[in-house]
């Protein structure tokens, strides 16, 4: 299927996202509800509430679910202009190079930030400067692993491509109406329950439910049967209204309920009333976005060109001015949200801009062609 018109409303729902991302790690990094990384909060919960979280709850249900979905919708309509081998040579330079190599030129700075708190209590103390990088690399991982996951996606999509080969899945899945495409909620609750559910220290349970790889493989898999077909993209876009109600009321239950608990724990992720928040929240933004944002403009335009480059470098501005606010100043916690948030939506397209204009850091950091 070849898509000669492009949908602009795939390009804006992408990069509004990712924005939510940015702001998402400003909120995330100064929580005090238990989720794992950032520096802490300016007091405990509950005496210190910290309402500003409740953003953490609104978003993290279903913003990286939606990337996923997008990246599958876009994988299946690249795939209808390019051979398999060229995708995935195409994926792999921008998805597994930033996410390997990249760590080495750029993110060991992320990791530095992320092991400084263990340095001053003297975990390297006496460590070799060559291993003090190596950890400090691997500790820059940050929002990579995102990219990470994605490029493994990509090659499980080719094997079952390779298995369906003549696309009657595919076919199979256009057929879904409003009713069937809601119920796929199921799917996505099925995902979660693949999460450990108590963790063990140590091994690497941790990192399982970190990247998550069986639960987010469900909604790129879903991009990319169901939601590539024009006419599901049009049920979705009709029902958005009813879609946005009913997504806003879970979220506001869930919020009210589950406010103070650490959102990002497997018990909490599996619940129902997270995952259908969550279902319905992508639902609702594709079909708003199609109904209302399926256009372009200079600003759009610019941020769908680089929002994915945005996005690979704005955690170190997070980490980097987020742990040295807390550390050595005593800015009121108001001041250090609105320093950071301004920081990371100025300073990270900035640091972009400049990365992308000298070739080798190019293609090692984001995954762009050396030349042209």
């Amino acid at each position: 299927m070849a898509i000669t018109e492009r949908k602009h409303w795939i390009d804006n729902l992408r990069w509004v996202t990712v924005l939510l991302v940015l702001l998402y790690h400003v909120i995330y990094f100064y929580n005090n509800k238990g989720v794992f990384g950032g520096i802490g909060g300016f007091g405990d919960y509950p005496q210190c509430p910290q309402y500003q979280d409740v953003v953490m709850y609104i978003l993290y249900p279903w913003f990286m679910p939606l990337l996923f979905i997008l990246a599958g919708i876009s994988a299946r309509y690249a795939l209808g202009k390019q051979s398999a081998r060229e995708w995935f040579r195409s994926r792999t330079r921008k998805l597994l190079v930033p996410g390997t190599i990249g760590l080495f030129v750029f993110h060991w700075m992320v990791g530095y930030f992320n092991t400084a708190v263990a340095s001053r209590t003297g975990v390297f103390e006496g460590m070799p400067l060559p291993v003090k990088y190596i950890v400090m690399a691997v500790s820059g991982i940050g929002p990579l692993w995102f990219v990470q996951v994605l490029w493994l996606l990509c090659l499980v999509l080719l094997l079952v491509r390779a298995i369906d080969r003549k696309d009657r899945f595919w076919t199979w899945c256009g057929k879904a109406g409003i009713v069937p495409v809601i119920f796929l909620g199921i799917l996505f609750w099925a995902g979660e329950q693949t999460l450990v559910q108590n963790p063990r220290p140590e091994s690497l349970d941790g990192l399982w439910n970190l990247y998550k790889p069986v639960f987010y493989a469900i909604p790129f898999l879903l991009g990319y049967f169901v939601f590539s077909h024009d006419e599901v993209q049009r049920k979705v876009k009709d029902a958005w209204i009813p879609l946005i109600v009913c997504a806003v009321v879970a979220g506001g239950i869930l919020v009210a309920t589950t406010f103070g608990q650490d959102n990002t724990s497997p018990q909490y992720l599996g619940s129902p009333l997270n995952c259908i928040y969550g279902w319905l929240a992508c639902l609702a933004l594709m079909g708003w976005f199609q109904a209302r944002f399926d256009r372009t403009g200079a600003f759009a335009s610019y941020m769908t060109r680089s929002s994915y480059g945005i996005y690979i470098v704005h955690y170190l501005v997070v980490a980097s001015l987020g742990y040295m606010m807390k550390t050595y100043t005593q800015l009121p916690p108001l001041a250090m949200y609105v320093i950071l948030a301004v920081a990371v939506f100025t300073v990270s397209p900035l640091i972009y801009e400049i990365l992308r204009r000298i070739p080798f850091i190019r293609w090692c950091v984001f995954g762009e062609k050396v030349s042209g």
